[in-house]
């Protein structure tokens, strides 16, 4: 079932717990439903209600002296995002803006949770990571953040994507991952499980699936947070991991990006094997992703993949976990 019209209209999705692909789920999953920016998650098994944001894709550009050495590589990702239509109002806002007024509403509205999908950032800058960690401290909202594509990414630094994801998530993103290792990470939080998959380069590692797999054995419910949406019967190249027809041909904006082509033989055998074991989760209640800076749902085997627009413009899904009624 495709139900991105659903959203765009701004109707009401309410959908049960078998897809139009795959097989019944078991007990975990209940219903959901889903009316603009706001959706509902039902499971199953009893969890304390949690209300989560998503944000997604702030492309927060501040910088200042100690990003003077990088400005070639920092230059057109900088000059981004700068001036955005709020998609409430309609008003002229800058990225900043648009991340601290939704953190301002995520406090006021008693949030539970921020699950930050990445692209938080334009390029790696030190200024905006410690902006963005000293605001999100002063909310005093537990957090879990997974990296994007541009992140880590310096246009023009020789390298592949791997060692610059290696290299800068390190050195400038380590203030977000909390301690965590940045590939792959769980916070806990109302008995539910969040697990945060890095799969900013379209690629999983052998490592990220062997974590993956595991926690779909707990006993928890679980919400996975990517930056790439995972790639569903029809869907754009937006959706690229696990895309069938991702690879060399089909990557039109390395040139753009100066950034490595992506591979001629497309994806790896285990980025195709997490993209099949994420919708076969028996535990999974749900994908929140971003990336593509537009609105989407997808439901598969019952999973729904919510993908949020951009925060740059102030947008955020706020996703409410509860228990279904008995």
């Amino acid at each position: 079932m495709n139900a991105s019209l659903l959203t765009g209209l701004g109707l009401a999705a309410n959908v049960s717990a078998i897809g139009t692909e795959g097989n019944p789920v078991n007990g975990y999953r209940s219903t959901f439903s889903m009316d603009q920016n706001q959706v509902s998650l039902y499971a199953s098994v009893r969890v304390t209600s949690t209300k989560v944001f998503h944000i997604t894709d702030s492309h927060l550009s501040l910088d200042d002296e100690r990003g003077a050495p990088y400005r070639e590589f920092s230059a057109r990702m900088a000059a981004a995002y700068t001036s955005n239509s709020h998609f409430e109002t309609g008003e002229t806002c800058s990225a900043e803006e648009s991340f601290e007024r939704t953190l301002d509403r995520a406090k006021k509205e008693d949030a539970s949770f921020l699950a930050l999908t990445g692209d938080i950032f334009s390029f790696p800058s030190e200024a905006a990571v410690e902006w963005a960690r000293e605001k999100l401290d002063a909310t005093g909202i537990p957090f879990a953040y997974v990296a994007g594509n541009h992140d880590w990414h310096y246009e023009g630094m020789k390298g592949s994507s791997r060692e610059l994801r290696d290299t800068w998530a390190a050195e400038r993103l380590s203030p977000m991952y909390q301690g965590n290792t940045p590939l792959y990470a769980t916070y806990e939080y109302n008995g539910i499980r969040f697990v945060c998959i890095d799969n900013s380069t379209y690629e999983i590692l052998p490592e990220q699936l062997g974590f993956f797999t595991a926690q779909t054995n707990s006993a928890l419910p679980m919400v996975l947070l990517l930056h790439i949406p995972l790639y569903m019967t029809g869907r754009s190249m937006g959706f690229g991991c696990g895309h069938p027809e991702w690879g060399g041909q089909s990557d039109r904006n390395y040139e753009i990006e100066r950034r490595e082509k992506w591979p001629e033989g497309g994806h790896t055998q285990v980025t195709l094997e997490f993209c099949r074991a994420v919708f076969d989760a028996p535990n999974l209640l749900a994908v929140l992703a971003g990336h593509t800076h537009r609105q989407s749902l997808d439901i598969k085997n019952g999973i729904p993949q919510l993908v949020s627009r951009e925060n740059a413009s102030g947008f955020y899904l706020e996703v409410n976990i509860q228990t279904a009624a008995e």
